[in-house]
């Protein structure tokens, strides 16, 4: 891995943009086999880590995480509301919202999802001390779009204080 400058005085980050490949790649890895199993596919895997995350979460609320088109969303919902992965229920203040849970099944595949994700950070963590994951942490948060740096650090603290069971219905 290269270290230093270049001669115009400005950082070298080519072996950082290609860490970044090579571990998101490896990171993903895992789950990617399980989807896989499950005939979904990386957008199965967003959908469900983020309702996972957010009982309760609306569908607009999804969009703007996900910034995706409705249609693109609407068929990955429906795979998973179809396969008993998630329920959606009418919002109680505003029955025009659609909310999202995951079921036990939902929860289940979520869970084995991220497992192996965990995993890879435990391992990585026994190689570093707090501060450096700390200091990855600030620099992943800062390669997040300033705009949306807010944002993100409110969904994050949300999704850490979520209570919420999910959803008894199964069928």
């Amino acid at each position: 891995m290269k270290k230093g400058k270049e001669e115009s005085g400005k950082h070298d980050y080519k072996d950082a943009i290609e860490l970044m490949f090579f571990s998101y790649r490896d990171f993903i890895s895992d789950p990617d086999a399980i989807l896989h199993e499950h005939n979904f596919g990386r957008a199965h895997h967003r959908v469900l880590h983020f309702v996972g995350c957010n009982p309760g979460l609306s569908i607009a609320e999804l969009l703007d995480i996900l910034r995706v088109t409705k249609q693109s969303l609407a068929r990955v919902l429906r795979d998973l509301i179809d396969e008993g992965y998630i329920n959606q229920e009418i919002g109680l203040h505003d029955r025009r919202k659609r909310l999202l849970f995951l079921t036990q099944k939902g929860h289940d595949l979520h869970e084995s999802l991220i497992a192996p994700q965990i995993e890879r950070f435990d391992k990585a963590l026994k190689e570093i001390d707090d501060t450096s994951f700390n200091n990855w942490k600030k620099v992943m948060r800062l390669m997040i779009n300033a705009a949306d740096r807010e944002n993100v650090d409110n969904l994050i603290a949300t999704s850490r204080g979520a209570t919420k069971a999910p959803s008894g219905k199964d069928d």
